[in-house]
């Protein structure tokens, strides 16, 4: 019997952990997944400043004629008072003195000789930026599980921390199997194909922050494959297509038995793509995945990519859908989870109007899909729709609904 999505993803989340841990500096760190809580060490601002260029005033003092003592620079050390009936000109960032309780910009400011005249009434605070008002000593800045974005390398040079301890990224490696297929760097005879699910894995797992390896093409023999086998065997996680139906050439599951292959789900109520095999090889993850490259890369997005997100340990580790509506009625031969591939224009996603699992034109087009249970016979234009993006990673750290459910 089949294996529902719900529960392959269920069964993956058991039995994928993170990986060990590293400590990279800040400059390196970006896609990585955090392994502990970062807090602040410092107070930002770590003294009130000025936000603009412009004079440091007594906010009473306004529309009146103000002498100008002298101007402070970002970065100088002024112990200086400011006394009523003056203002001193500053700079952005620079110490704001003591007795100023506001910054007038430049350009609303009248100047004769050494004195200022201010027309409009100034409000107290205007254009100081507080002492400790962005990031307070000792607040949690970012939490264990987080991916690292550039933004949060701001965050934690803005601190001084140079160097973090995160999660190893996961190491992938890949073959595809069948006596039909060539690399795309060799000639391919009149009944031959390129194999286009190698590069297409290779690529999206490099996407996804892994480091991978890419093992070669098996022939349709279980000696071969097994060399395959032993040369990925050092690898988190091994990803391969072909050979896991159950047709006579189809030795890909058998020939990861010799290695003690401990299978979890070998079947997924889905289509394209049903003969999806997830287990485990000692300490390595296997997901064997069929050989038809539509069916191949769209069960690569949604199995693969949980893998992954749960081996590098990242908090968001589950796929989380897009919220949009349908472009255009759209009519579904019912009866099976269907995996439908599409394009997805920022206001509503639009089928792809021919695809069948063996096709790659579809994927270079769609950047896309919707997964509809068995009793979708129609969706309506407008009709609202949960899509998964093969573009972009959205992810969320509580599990999302991924089926477009319909009724009768």
């Amino acid at each position: 019997m089949a294996t529902s999505i719900e529960e392959a993803l269920q069964i993956i989340y058991k039995h994928t952990a993170p990986k060990s841990l590293k400590i990279v500096p800040i400059e390196n760190a970006l896609g990585y997944v955090l392994a502990e809580d970062i807090t602040a060490t410092h107070n930002l601002p770590p003294f009130d400043n000025s936000a603009m260029d412009g004079y440091a005033i007594k906010a009473d003092d306004a529309q009146m004629s103000l002498k100008v003592k002298h101007t402070i620079f970002a970065g100088d050390n002024s112990g200086e008072e400011l006394e009523s009936g003056f203002a001193i000109k500053i700079m952005t960032g620079a110490k704001i003195p003591i007795g100023c309780d506001s910054v007038v910009p430049i350009e609303r400011v009248q100047n004769f000789d050494n004195a200022i005249t201010i027309m409009d009434k100034v409000k107290k605070g205007s254009n100081i930026r507080l002492y400790a008002e962005d990031i307070k000593s000792g607040s949690t800045l970012l939490n264990k599980g987080e991916k690292i974005f550039a933004h949060h390398v701001t965050l934690l040079a803005s601190q001084g921390i140079s160097h973090i301890k995160v999660y190893k990224k996961p190491k992938v490696a890949i073959f595809a199997s069948g006596n039909e297929l060539k690399m795309h760097f060799e000639s391919v005879d009149a009944h031959q194909l390129y194999n286009t699910n190698s590069p297409t894995f290779f690529a999206r797992a490099k996407e996804l922050g892994c480091d991978v390896d890419f093992i070669g093409t098996a022939k349709d023999s279980l000696e071969n494959i097994h060399k395959h086998i032993q040369s990925a065997l050092d690898s988190d996680l091994i990803i391969t297509s072909g050979g896991v139906s159950v047709g006579d050439a189809d030795f890909t599951k058998e020939a990861f038995g010799a290695f003690g292959y401990e299978i979890y789900f070998d079947k997924v109520d889905i289509k394209p793509g049903k003969p999806t095999t997830f287990g485990k090889c000692k300490e390595t993850l296997v997901l064997n995945l069929p050989g038809n490259p539509l069916a191949a890369a769209l069960n690569f997005e949604i199995f693969a990519q949980t893998i992954i997100l749960a081996l590098k340990g990242d908090a968001a580790k589950y796929i989380a859908p897009l919220e949009t509506k349908m472009a255009n009625d759209y009519a579904i031969k019912n009866g099976k989870i269907a995996v439908i591939p599409g394009f997805f224009d920022g206001a509503s996603f639009k089928a792809h109007e021919k695809f069948s699992p063996g096709m790659i034109m579809p994927l270079a087009l769609c950047n896309a899909f919707i997964i509809v249970d068995e009793k979708c016979q129609m969706l309506k234009k407008d009709s609202s729709i949960k899509i998964i993006s093969t573009r972009f990673s959205f992810n969320s750290k509580e599990q999302k609904e991924l089926l477009n459910r319909c009724r009768i």
